[in-house]
């Protein structure tokens, strides 16, 4: 288990939302948690916001004006790897997928609590301090072979049939933490505090969304789930 990490105080957290009153309660709330908070009002501002602020943070509305938050979000990761936390009015697993695949790290449906909030963007920072840690470790940690399947901790690379397999921070610590134990199962809550440092157990649909999209990409065998428990890798059949 990898030991909880130490988090620096002055982050700054873009806030992408184009109804200015609850834009404003989010950035208030950030404040007064000691962070510094940026308002952009629609995709193609915060594209050059996050370009120029290079954020620690982004909590990134589906739906805004122009470019919607989905596009913004592949542009702001493109650029340079940040966590996201998105926010949708649509809680259909079609969309959180969508949403996830586009680079976001973790979604909240609307309407939420702002304790919420701040204990899921919390939760995001420490899962950015806490895969350098990991990185750290995984410097000198085997090449995961499986056949078809090929996983390098160090390079954080993932292969399938020979073609590199493009995966979110958050997709590929998931998917290293499952095949480290092949067929043994892990329950959400171990994979909340072993990938997102989540001491509690409020995150198990955002466990459920990931591994869904993983599914999508390596293939929906990849993973099996138990029911009521968890979750298991499964290696290809070589």
């Amino acid at each position: 288990m990898v030991a909880h990490a130490q988090m620096p105080s002055a982050y700054t957290i873009l806030v992408v939302e184009d109804e200015p009153t609850l834009a404003t309660a989010i950035a208030q709330r950030l404040i007064a948690e000691g962070w510094r908070a940026r308002i952009a009002s629609d995709g193609i501002s915060a594209v050059k916001a996050a370009a120029q602020l290079r954020p620690d943070l982004v909590v990134m509305d589906v739906m805004l004006p122009g470019m919607d938050g989905i596009e913004a979000t592949k542009h702001i990761v493109a650029q340079r790897p940040v966590p996201v936390l998105m926010l949708t009015a649509r809680d259909a697993e079609s969309d959180v997928i969508i949403g996830l695949g586009a680079g976001a790290d973790d979604y909240m449906t609307k309407p939420f609590s702002m304790r919420e909030l701040v204990a899921r963007a919390k939760a995001l920072l420490r899962r950015v301090e806490r895969a350098k840690v990991i990185a750290s470790k995984s410097e000198h940690e085997k090449i995961l072979d499986f056949g078809s399947l090929v996983i390098d901790p160090a390079m954080r690379r993932v292969t399938l049939d020979g073609e590199t397999v493009h995966l979110t921070p958050t997709e590929f610590d998931l998917l290293t933490t499952l095949a480290r134990k092949p067929k043994s199962v892990l329950t959400r809550e171990q994979l909340l505090e072993e990938v997102w440092d989540w001491v509690d157990a409020s995150g198990t649909r955002t466990v459920d969304s990931h591994v869904k999209a993983l599914r999508h990409k390596l293939g929906a065998a990849t993973i099996r789930t138990v029911h009521g428990v968890g979750y298991a890798f499964e290696p290809p059949e070589q």
